[in-house]
């Protein structure tokens, strides 16, 4: 299609206008009942009755103010959107499935349901008409589209030429007479698969003259000042080709997932329709409200097996059902973790407690301005990073994941797995995320050889950590044993912003402190007395120590079953006396020694961002002057040293 002058020409007289009130311009309602259509906001100012989503509403405006007449709508596109106010749900003899429907079916039936023909295609069932369940106005739309396509049956279902046809159809409307032009919209489902991400230089010939097409209808002009709207639906934006995504002419709409207003309409008006007694309403309200990161069709499916189950909706199985189905809707990408303990739990690292549970009060008063947008948690290998960050989730009582691998071979995918990732952990909140070796997880600006993918990655990243609409709804724990290898924009104040280094025990306080915490993690007793003196410089880790204890224990198994062998009285019992405690440690070698070692704390000590997190020989080293430059100079060694 040409964009040029000559075709307002061609058009002549004034150029059209998009209707901003069809009621005055005589719109017809369709036979079922009254449509809301675009510019009958009841708000000042608005494209739609307020009972609208949000997101529909933002596609309004961008289509009545000329700004966009290609959209991208991604996310939850694949869920139940209601279909009109919370009234046509609440009545006895409503019916819960035609209160809801698909994205589809609301942009055909409520925001476009008064314009001529609306036309939807996807790779999988070719070109048809929608008009929602007005057969009327299905019959108007056939009989128009097969004057300008021919026999229904005979409509294109390939992808260039289903778009060629349309592409006809929207070049006829604009040089038909300004009276008879048509307000059209067309849907482009599983638009991935018609505009799918990659290198425009290396795209085959279909795929970048569909792009070229559609990017040609974002910014033709002509079309933007007429009533034609194209709608591309599609699961992520990283699926779709960035030269469409980025285009200033497409604006992208995201579908969050639902909220609580309209987790409740659904879940009261499927309890209905189940059957649900009218006692258990209350139960199922209550479930809704804990029911943020679902689905409206997870929702149904509680529901309705509680329903048939006899139990009550949010019962005891109803946090393990949301659990599964929230991982299982993110395949895998995260993963609920349920914390046991408490930071009453953690040996040590007292100044690290001190200040996480001061912000996990916070948190718990409701005082989220106050809280981090996130922490680095850094130290050498094996001093508990991961044990307090879920001793932390714990504290602040609130639900903790784990951001799991979300990278993926396939060109695109590692940004769209995290893309609904982010979008889950949106609707959840309050939430703590935990990401375990962050420094390789999260990738940096370089592209590094792979596509751009990493930097991708971290652009996405940063742009959520730093997003403060999230304060103390998202708190980020990113994990590493070498923070000096993250870059430097997600350390940064308003992002991982508390500092937070962990060390091994440097004072015989904290090490008795730390054997204690293990022996009772095993199950034992230390006889009084133990540990004792132990020797600092070993530089035990926990899991160092906990491996002592467990091989102090069983010293005393086999000393006790050789008694028993032998009809002599076992000695200790559960306790583990002096002689098997000393000879476990002093056989014990750490596993983690040298260089590494040295580079892991000299890089928790260069991050900290408060004295008081660290031990006193470190706090006395970057103190003195220039002792900040010596532990670089010292890192940059060890970095040469090792090659890194």
């Amino acid at each position: 299609m040409n964009d040029d002058s000559s075709r307002a020409s061609a058009i002549g007289g004034p150029p059209a206008h998009r209707d901003r009130l069809p009621a005055e311009t005589g719109a017809t309602p369709a036979a079922n009942g009254p449509r809301t259509g675009l510019g009958t906001g009841t708000r000042p100012g608005g494209a739609l009755p307020d009972w609208c989503p949000s997101w529909a509403e933002r596609l309004g405006d961008a289509y009545l103010s000329g700004t966009s007449c290609v959209f991208l709508a991604h996310g939850n596109v694949r869920d139940l959107v209601p279909l009109g106010p919370e009234s046509a749900t609440t009545t006895p003899a409503a019916d819960p499935a035609a209160a809801f429907g698909t994205v589809g079916d609301f942009l055909a039936r409520e925001v476009f349901g008064s314009w001529d023909v609306v036309l939807a295609y996807d790779v999988g069932k070719g070109l048809r008409p929608l008009a929602g369940s007005d057969p009327s106005r299905l019959r108007t739309m056939v009989q128009w589209l097969s004057e300008r396509l021919g026999n229904a049956s005979a409509w294109p279902r390939e992808p260039d030429a289903a778009l060629a046809a349309i592409d006809a159809i929207l070049e006829r409307n604009l040089t038909d007479p300004p009276e008879q032009r048509k307000k059209i919209a067309v849907f482009l489902d599983h638009a991935q698969y018609l505009v799918p991400d990659g290198d425009a230089a290396s795209a085959s010939r279909g795929t970048a003259g569909r792009l070229v097409r559609v990017v040609g209808w974002a910014t033709n002009p002509l079309l933007r000042r007429v009533n034609v709207a194209i709608v591309l639906l599609a699961e992520t934006m990283a699926e779709v080709h960035p030269r469409l995504v980025t285009n200033p002419a497409v604006t992208a709409i995201e579908v969050p997932l639902p909220d609580a207003d309209e987790r409740r309409r659904f879940a009261l008006a499927t309890a209905r329709a189940v059957g649900v007694p009218v006692g258990q309403m209350d139960a199922v309200e209550r479930m809704s409200k804990l029911s943020a990161g679902l689905t409206l069709e997870s929702i149904r499916a509680i529901v309705t097996l509680s329903a048939r189950e006899g139990t009550a909706p949010d019962g005891a199985e109803f946090g393990a059902k949301k659990k599964d189905l929230i991982e299982r809707s993110c395949r895998g990408l995260i993963e609920f973790i349920q914390p046991r303990l408490t930071l009453d739990n953690v040996a040590g690292h007292e100044a690290a407690k001190a200040r996480l549970e001061a912000d996990a009060k916070a948190i718990r008063r409701g005082q989220l301005d106050a809280a981090p947008m996130g922490y680095l948690i850094c130290g050498p290998v094996g001093t508990g990073k991961s044990f307090i960050a879920e001793c932390y989730a714990g504290s602040v009582g609130i639900p903790c994941v784990e951001l799991k691998n979300f990278r993926s071979k396939y060109v695109g995918e590692t940004e769209g797995n995290l893309e609904h990732a982010l979008g889950v952990l949106r609707s959840l909140g309050p939430v703590v995320v935990i990401i375990d070796e962050a420094d390789a997880a999260l990738g940096n600006r370089e592209s590094g050889g792979d596509s751009g993918t990493s930097a991708r990655v971290f652009s996405m990243i940063a742009r959520q950590m730093g997003d403060t609409r999230y304060r103390g709804k998202i708190v980020w724990m990113l994990l590493t044993s070498r923070p000096d290898r993250l870059p430097i924009d997600l350390k940064r104040q308003g992002r991982a912003e508390v500092h937070i280094p962990l060390f091994y025990p440097h004072d015989q306080a904290e090490m008795e402190a730390m054997f204690q915490a293990m022996a009772r993690k095993c199950r034992v007793k230390l006889a009084p007395g133990l540990p004792g003196q132990v020797d600092l410089e070993l530089g035990l880790s926990g899991a160092d120590i906990e491996s002592i204890v467990l091989a102090a224990r069983r010293k005393g198994l086999e000393r006790a079953a050789a008694a028993a062998e032998e009809g002599r009285p076992a000695p200790g019992g559960d306790e583990i006396g002096d002689a098997d405690f000393q000879e476990a440690l002093t056989d014990f070698l750490p596993s983690a020694q040298g260089l590494e070692k040295e580079a892991q704390e000299i890089a928790a000590v260069l991050e900290c961002t408060e004295k008081r997190f660290l031990p006193e020989r470190w706090r006395e080293a970057v103190s003195r002057p220039g002792g900040r430059a010596d532990l670089q100079e010292r890192m940059a060694e060890l970095r040469d040293m090792a090659g890194t």
